[in-house]
């Protein structure tokens, strides 16, 4: 009985990995369509965001199927309840990399390139989500706590790219309405990191029995 139940466990960790890795691709194939300006690599992006929505599905299937069959308690129990509020978080990171997808739309073939900054908010926040989800496979409080504290990184980003769009606005107004796009855009790329911190304090949970937001 146990050995199937760790074949469970098993599975649920390759699943978990392949849908972080779908979260990682979409908020990596939003970012290069932000930065080359090239529109048809949002429906990629879409695309993906529906198979992280169809994952999440997937996941919860197995887990619910683990907990009641299985009855798990103490560490096992953490680790699949951990697991249940990671995809909410995972798939709230595909919506929004399907939001940032949907705006870059309406830029008229302009590139995020004026705010170098948004660029840098992406590579951490995909930097982030991939530490989150290796640390939970690995089981890893190092892989944890390095994806919560770059999240002051992400915001530090997040303020200079408002000043960079307030500049961009008092020296050009007629680019209002594109600075606002970006500044949302930014918003998204912020929030992502967000879920990757929430992902990587259900992590620390699964291991310790202590969430970290509550402290």
């Amino acid at each position: 009985m146990r050995s199937y139940f760790d074949e469970q466990l098993a599975t649920l960790n390759n699943e978990l990995t392949q849908m972080g890795a779908m979260c990682e691709e979409a908020i990596s194939v939003a970012s290069k369509a932000l930065t080359t300006g090239n529109v048809k690599l949002t429906d990629q992006v879409l695309s993906l965001d529906g198979e992280i929505n169809h994952m999440e599905r997937k996941i919860e299937t197995l887990c619910l199927k683990l907990l009641l069959q299985q009855q798990p308690v103490a560490r096992d129990l953490r680790q699949i309840s951990a697991a249940l509020k990671m995809i909410t978080d995972m798939e709230r990171i595909g919506t929004q990399a399907a939001d940032i997808a949907e705006i870059i739309t309406f830029l008229d073939g302009r590139t995020g390139e004026e705010c170098e900054y948004i660029r840098f908010m992406a590579e951490v926040a995909i930097q982030m989500v991939t530490e989150s989800i290796d640390a939970f496979v690995k089981q890893d409080m190092v892989s944890a706590d390095a994806a919560i504290n770059r999240d002051d990184d992400v915001d530090d980003l997040f303020l200079q790219v408002k000043e960079s769009l307030i500049r961009m606005i008092a020296e050009k107004p007629t680019d209002g309405g594109y600075a606002l796009d970006l500044l949302m855009i930014a918003k998204y790329f912020e929030r992502i990191g967000d879920h990757a911190v929430n992902i990587a304090e259900w992590v620390v949970f699964s291991m310790t029995g202590v969430h970290k937001g509550e402290n």
